[in-house]
């Protein structure tokens, strides 16, 4: 009498399974909360970058002013 195949599936087929299970529970954001949400990000980065920018530069003259 041939034994039952209890063999899960193997990993990769496991893995993809799982995670178009996860995928289907994600609550996708609306058209305008991605533009909005992406609009906040750019606008954090920009005032990041003028930030550091701006040490750099006050840094370097800084430096530039000690050693020269």
């Amino acid at each position: 009498m041939p034994q039952k195949s209890t063999r899960q599936p193997n990993f990769i087929v496991r893995f993809f399974n799982e995670t178009m299970g996860e995928l289907r529970k994600v609550t996708w954001p609306t058209r305008d909360e991605a533009l909005r949400l992406t609009a906040i990000v750019l606008a954090v980065m920009v005032a990041t970058s003028i930030f550091l920018g701006a040490i750099d530069a006050l840094l370097t003259e800084g430096f530039r002013a000690l050693l020269g």
